[in-house]
């Protein structure tokens, strides 16, 4: 077909879901357009079919029909948003934020509050901070998310090559991440697997999801988290270590809520109900520890974030020693 250009994938692209390489080189064409585009056959990675999520190769061709293109180069066409230079203040707090880095990689210690990406009503966030920080290639990306009320290990890559490769880490499960969290009342039994499909579920309070109903299979996502009680205030509360095999949206706090134990100050899930009147009334769900192979050095790099503020006052309440929590995060990863 007459316009139809084949494009080939860069050295840097490899290891980027398919929606975001076209999101880069055709800014113009829109997510529900790609969709159709997708589904119809008209867009091929290698002469075969494609999803959005598909994650491609440097070296592969992909099909792009013409409809792309002119959309990009259409007079009315939105301009590539360029981004202006990060202020002193959010280049100070990135490096306050920062627990590791290197030429290739930084790790943020993220507070809870402060949103991973934007959004409706938001305006500031890290990805926005991260975009005035370089251009092309050498602009910090995000690997990974976290909610904006949890706090924690963020890991960001410094350059696009190394995003793709990070993305494909984290898409293959082989970055071992723990959680830590402080729930209402106590799970039982004390370690255990919780295996339960989730399903998005809108409604007033905002995205969500559910347990999968069983006539719901199809359209389910699969999503099994592990967990151990590192301590317990009586039947009150309890603190948590979860390991998340697979990562969903909001997993961890719909999985925890469908056992009876909903994360403390949980707005979405039942969880703020539970706060103790002295307490700081926020999520209390805290990304402890990542673990993963740098991309370029293969050497294992391991960081841990510190509990916030808020989360602290909280173990001092319920006499929740800080020292517990290493054994208890060994145990979670040996039930992979």
């Amino acid at each position: 077909m007459s316009g139809v250009a084949i494009v080939t994938v860069g050295e840097d692209e490899g290891g980027m879901r398919l929606d975001r390489w076209f999101h880069e080189h055709y800014p113009a064409l829109g997510h529900g357009a790609l969709q159709k585009l997708l589904r119809t056959g008209q867009v091929r990675v290698d002469g075969g079919r494609a999803k959005a999520n598909q994650r491609i190769e440097s070296g592969q061709e992909v099909r792009v029909p013409p409809s792309a293109t002119a959309a990009t180069q259409a007079p009315d066409a939105p301009e590539r948003k360029v981004h202006a230079s990060t202020s002193s203040a959010d280049r100070k707090l990135i490096a306050d934020l920062t627990l590791y880095e290197d030429k290739d990689i930084l790790v943020l210690n993220k507070p809870a509050g402060l949103a991973v990406q934007g959004g409706t009503k938001t305006s500031r966030h890290i990805d926005g901070i991260l975009a005035g920080m370089g251009e092309g290639e050498k602009r910090p990306r995000l690997v990974h998310r976290l909610d904006r009320e949890t706090s924690g290990v963020l890991v960001i890559a410094r350059r696009r090559s190394i995003a793709a490769q990070m993305g494909k880490a984290f898409a293959t499960r082989s970055v071992r991440k723990i959680y830590w969290a402080v729930v209402a009342g106590v799970p039982h039994p004390l370690q255990g697997r919780i295996s339960l499909d989730l399903i998005k579920a809108g409604g007033p309070q905002g995205d969500r999801v559910r347990p999968a109903r069983p006539e719901e299979e199809g359209e389910a996502q699969r999503a099994v988290t592990n967990y151990t009680v590192v301590d317990r205030a009586a039947d009150t509360a309890a603190w948590v270590s979860l390991k998340p095999v697979t990562g969903r949206q909001h997993q961890l706090r719909a999985h925890m809520a469908a056992i009876g134990t909903p994360i403390l100050g949980d707005d979405k899930y039942g969880g703020e109900a539970f706060v103790p009147a002295v307490l700081t009334n926020r999520l209390h769900l805290h990304a402890r520890r990542v673990t993963f192979r740098h991309p370029r050095s293969g050497e294992s790099v391991d960081v841990t974030a510190p509990l916030p503020k808020h989360m602290t006052e909280t173990f001092r309440f319920f006499g929740f020693e800080v020292s517990a929590g290493q054994a208890a995060d060994e145990a979670v990863g040996e039930q992979e």
